[in-house]
């Protein structure tokens, strides 16, 4: 029966790896480029909407010690009180629009006594990818105006660090309320706040991002297609071996006639091949 070759080993191998890559592409790949998507389209109408909108008072948009999400991440708020620049931590390896930087990140003491984490913007390296020499925060009260951001998260969860590359300043891998907590022991709430331009404390404002969807949403529908494209290539050319002439049929046939002749003996496969010859040389003989 020609549907034999579906048992073969080989054609099985084939179709649990189109299966797999077929799978990948339909529940792994194609949801993940939807999602990315639609986190872009989220921040993007945060960002909007923000511009739109007056900062609000920080007590007004989180609560006291409430992390920040995708529904208040952007959100511009003022929050008033004393910079702590004793307990400033540096990020370190940033990138900004296209170029090397350091994030500067100083813990703020507001009015009501909590501690946040302030993200006053970024320096350029100094010699040798150094941290420059920069401004000091404003002294005493200050409002400052910022926008709530949800924590980053190192995967090497990695202290903040001083050693002799630093020059003895405090360095991070991440921007994270977390980490700059640990270093200072200062009970800092979670998330941080990016300052804007003309607000106490900032240095170089961080640009917002680009307001584009991105190609998440391509992305996933070419995924998709891939899947499709596997599973039609399986339907096809499993049709096609079941026609006559099919690839792994004349494989199978041809295998089976070397198997037959390793199981001749010599003087079986001498004598049909001088048969063969005979048959071969009668018709001349005849003329």
């Amino acid at each position: 029966m020609r549907w034999k070759f579906l048992l073969r080993p080989s054609w099985l191998a084939l179709v649990a790896g189109v299966l797999a890559f077929a799978f990948a592409c339909f529940y792994l790949l194609s949801p993940w480029q939807f999602g990315r998507n639609s986190e872009r389209e989220a921040q993007n109408s945060a960002i909007e909407a923000s511009l739109k909108a007056g900062p609000k008072p920080l007590d007004s948009v989180l609560t006291p010690g409430a992390a920040p999400d995708q529904h208040t991440e952007w959100t511009r708020v003022t929050i008033t009180g004393t910079y702590l620049p004793r307990d400033e931590v540096v990020a370190r390896l940033r990138t900004v629009q296209g170029e090397p930087a350091f994030e500067v990140l100083t813990p703020f003491r507001a009015s009501n006594g909590e501690v946040v984490l302030i993200d006053r913007g970024y320096v350029r390296p100094g010699d040798h990818g150094s941290v420059p020499p920069y401004a000091a925060p404003s002294p005493g009260t200050v409002t400052v105006v910022a926008r709530i951001r949800q924590d980053e998260t190192d995967q090497k969860n990695r202290p903040a660090f001083a050693d002799a590359s630093t020059g003895g300043k405090l360095q991070s891998y991440d921007v994270d309320s977390r980490v700059v907590a640990r270093s200072s022991g200062l009970p800092i709430r979670p998330g941080y706040f990016q300052l804007g331009q003309n607000t106490p404390g900032v240095l170089n404002a961080l640009p917002l991002p680009q307001l584009d969807t991105g190609p998440f949403f391509s992305y996933a529908l070419q995924w998709i297609a891939f899947g499709v494209m596997a599973l039609g290539g399986l339907a096809y050319f499993t049709i096609r071996e079941l026609k006559p002439g099919g690839v792994l049929a004349e494989m199978g046939d041809r295998a089976k006639e070397k198997r037959a002749r390793r199981r001749k003996s010599v003087a079986q496969i001498l004598a049909e091949d001088e048969a063969a010859e005979d048959r071969s040389e009668e018709p001349a003989r005849q003329n």
